[in-house]
């Protein structure tokens, strides 16, 4: 089995329902049954009442994770006006009730700017930050509130794409680590009726974008699924990569430190890859040398 099929992404469409891990565990019977291996695992969680873009990370590309999370997020979001819920969100019980009838689209378009740009947000109660060593939804299912510390997010653009009082419907365009349930019960706070997210679908992460994504089913219901992963030097393409001489390439493999050529890429990091485009190691400069922070074998 040739090393593409071993190890990459899948861009899943998640149902909605399903929890990320209940994604992983089937995509990992499909992986293990095709080619022997378990490693599997997704690179930024969704809710289970959201749906769209859930990347699932293969073999060796597991610990790769942190370098594609991090990326750009975009949404379709839908908030329901005039009521507030003990999660941000559908799923949890109402607390609050109020009139949202007087509102309008020039109304929300106002409150829109405030949350542009880099800004504190604060977390929901129902969500896995840790505090004093507690996930906050642990917390929260035994009814307990806490003050969370704001978290720095930056939102680079919302737009109001849709308007049938008191529902609204929003494209975010997100850095990683956004909770679009927060801005719901923010923008509801702004506009003094209170509000929740009602619908959310991820349209795209980083490179991966819903456009492009596979449903669950073809997983499941397909022997050519693995026809869908995409290679990691596909999927790193925004990112810096080298490619590298077979005697670099070996070194790199053993543990060795690599020359940096005379016009160094200051990047904190770099993917090198052998001329066959298979991930040789992730490289940190070290003044005049790259060293391997990480190692990929040569059928990873």
């Amino acid at each position: 089995m040739s090393t593409h099929v071993r190890t990459g992404f899948l861009n899943i469409n998640k149902p909605l329902q399903l929890t990320s891990h209940d994604v992983v565990a089937t995509v990992r019977r499909r992986y293990r049954a095709q080619t022997g291996l378990k490693k599997v695992g997704h690179a930024g969680t969704l809710d289970p009442l959201a749906d769209g873009v859930l990347v699932i990370c293969l073999g060796a590309a597991t610990r790769l994770s942190e370098y594609i999370m991090p990326s750009r997020k975009t949404y379709r979001a839908r908030i329901t006006l005039g009521a507030t819920t003990s999660t941000d969100d559908a799923a949890g019980e109402i607390l609050t009730r109020n009139d949202a009838r007087h509102i309008t689209p020039a109304d929300i378009e106002s409150a829109i700017p405030r949350f542009l740009g880099e800004t504190q947000q604060i977390p929901p109660m129902y969500s896995a930050i840790k505090l004093g060593g507690k996930k906050l939804y642990e917390l929260a299912r035994k009814g307990e509130t806490v003050a969370r510390p704001p978290r720095k997010v930056t939102i680079h653009a919302i737009e109001l794409v849709d308007w049938c009082n008191p529902v609204l419907e929003l494209k975010v365009h997100c850095g990683a680590g956004t909770y679009i349930r927060s801005l719901a019960r923010d923008l509801g706070e702004a506009l003094a009726t209170g509000a929740y997210l009602s619908g959310l679908t991820r349209l795209a992460s980083g490179i991966f974008k819903l456009t492009d994504s596979i449903a669950l089913d073809a997983i499941c219901h397909s022997d050519n699924w693995v026809r869908h992963i995409i290679s990691t030097y596909d999927a790193l393409r925004n990112h810096k990569r080298i490619t590298l001489p077979e005697p670099d390439c070996r070194r790199l493999r053993q543990g060795g430190f690599i020359r940096r050529p005379q016009n160094p890429v200051d990047d904190s990091h770099v993917f090198a890859f052998d001329a066959y485009r298979q991930l040789v190691a992730v490289l940190e400069p070290r003044e005049a040398l790259w060293k391997p922070r990480k190692v990929f074998p040569s059928m990873s």
